[in-house]
């Protein structure tokens, strides 16, 4: 089973990486670009078959490494 974890930042937490692209894009001719977040995708490869226990499995791998809970937001989803 395998499963996709989308971890972006929360809101008011600055984005130094997201500001650094957004004058990029402008510097290339990209206008019209106001604001951008950076986040990060993890793609888990997992023994479980089972639907639920894969996603309390890895919300549980979210809370203890995946992401920062303090400073960050993710969703799970199975795939």
């Amino acid at each position: 089973m395998k499963a996709r974890v989308h971890v972006t930042l929360k809101a008011g937490v600055l984005d130094p990486q997201g500001a650094a692209v957004r004058h990029s894009l402008g510097a290339l001719g990209f206008e019209g670009v106001e604001r951008v977040r950076q986040g990060k995708v993890i793609e888990l490869e997992l023994a479980e078959t089972d639907a639920a226990k894969a996603e309390a499995s890895v919300k549980e791998m979210c809370e203890k490494l995946l992401s920062n809970t303090v400073i960050e937001n993710y969703t799970v989803e199975i795939l």
